[in-house]
């Protein structure tokens, strides 16, 4: 019988939040937090823009939930921008119920993920292969 391999690591993530009218942000870390056997914690900043190497350094992708860019295009602009600056995988998530994203968020990510929870952790798994 085979053992899946256990994955010990715990994954630093920057998730995108602001103006949330649908909720997305709650709902998308429930779907992280329904996966026990995937292990993350979240960095935050009070400002994206000034945050340096020190903040970045530790960051291992950038979740883009882009239900919330028309209402928050500034915080995408400046992860959009440390993405790029220090190397870290762009993960752009779905609007929820929706299929399209904006063209200008699908030229920066390193995948598309959906709303599915095993989808969202095998992609995050997998963005830094995928840059």
């Amino acid at each position: 019988m085979f053992e899946d391999e256990k994955d010990d690591k715990i994954y630093n993530l920057i998730i995108s939040q602001g103006v949330d009218m649908k909720n997305e942000y709650g709902q998308f870390t429930e779907k992280l937090f329904s996966k026990v056997d995937f292990l993350w914690k979240e960095s935050i900043s009070g400002s994206y823009a000034h945050a340096g190497d020190d903040f970045y350094g530790k960051v291992d992708g950038i979740i883009l939930l882009s239900g919330l860019y028309k209402d928050n295009k500034e915080l995408f602009e400046d992860l959009l921008k440390a993405g790029e600056t220090y190397d870290i995988p762009i993960i752009l998530v779905r609007p929820l119920g929706l299929e399209e994203v904006p063209e200008i968020l699908e030229e920066k990510a390193a995948t598309i993920v959906g709303w599915n929870a095993n989808c969202i952790v095998d992609s995050i798994k997998s963005a830094k292969e995928l840059m």
